[in-house]
């Protein structure tokens, strides 16, 4: 394992959570981070231990970066619906409330204000996308990890203008599938700087998603964030600075400024991303 420290936190139950604890782990070589990696798991499930996923702890260390694992739970009730996953009610200000903890105790005051990447599964993915709406400002990217339900439908321009990933499984619910197809093809039709990957043979699991979102977010530290000594500076990126991709044909080709509105495309960071999009698609392993 990587030499590392790691904390707890827990926050009071808020309006639409019952639990929201938190841990945080960071390789102890580190002396300012450039980022947080946040990772949310399934439905009320604890994923506080997935900061000890070696994969993670790897892409932390070598990018200056510190890992958060979370455990949302809602209140009892009686839908199937995670409250906890409309960031915007409480459960997202327990996250910046964690982080604000974790930066007096830690010995690392830049935790309460550096971007965050968030990846997550299924309700994970659902609380990232909401808080990407809710605070946009604090998210250099997003993942949307085949989940199901959602509070917000077209997200507010600024939300709109944060990196993302959606993936589905080929193999999943129909209607999970459809859920997360509209969600993009809504918000691109928007200007929205995402892609949608369809992993091919998979259901509702985690499949290839944190190898293709390493990959995205790679490109993101180095356009968004740059050094540890700019990191709470996100810089802006805007449709012609990337590369689209037709979802029929995967074809790609330089972005414009002014994208034909009846062709529905994916936005990439950079090329190299756009190809292992490609690649993941095919079912191949992924092209760097």
């Amino acid at each position: 394992m990587i030499p590392g420290k790691s904390f707890d936190q827990a926050i009071g139950p808020g309006a639409n959570y019952d639990k929201a604890e938190f841990r945080l782990w960071y390789p102890e070589r580190v002396k300012s981070f450039r980022a947080v990696l946040v990772l949310v798991p399934g439905s009320n499930a604890d994923g506080r231990s997935d900061v000890n996923d070696r994969f993670w702890q790897t892409f932390a260390d070598h990018h200056d970066m510190a890992l958060i694992g979370c455990h949302f739970a809602d209140k009892a009730h009686d839908e199937f619906i995670e409250k906890y996953a409309n960031a915007a009610q409480g459960s997202g200000q327990a996250l910046l409330e964690a982080l604000a903890a974790f930066s007096s105790y830690s010995d690392h005051p830049e935790l309460a204000n550096v971007p965050l990447l968030l990846w997550g599964m299924s309700a994970g993915g659902e609380f990232n996308y909401e808080f990407t709406a809710w605070k946009p400002e604090r998210v250099a990217a997003f993942i949307v990890n085949k989940g199901g339900v959602y509070f917000s439908a077209l997200l507010p321009a600024a939300a709109r203008r944060v990196p993302g990933l959606l993936f589905v499984g080929e193999q999943d619910l129909e209607w999970r599938k459809r859920i997360i197809t509209g969600l993009f093809a809504l918000n691109r039709r928007g200007g929205a700087l995402w892609a949608l990957v369809e992993e091919p043979k998979v259901g509702h699991v985690v499949g290839r998603s944190q190898e293709m979102a390493a990959v995205f977010f790679d490109a993101i530290l180095s356009l968004r964030i740059g050094s540890s000594e700019s990191a709470v500076h996100l810089a802006k990126l805007d449709e012609r600075s990337g590369i689209v991709a037709e979802l029929a044909q995967g074809s790609l080709q330089l972005s414009s400024n002014n994208p034909d509105p009846n062709r529905l495309t994916a936005w990439f960071p950079t090329e190299r991303v756009a190809r292992a999009w490609r690649s993941l698609r095919r079912g191949e392993p992924l092209e760097r």
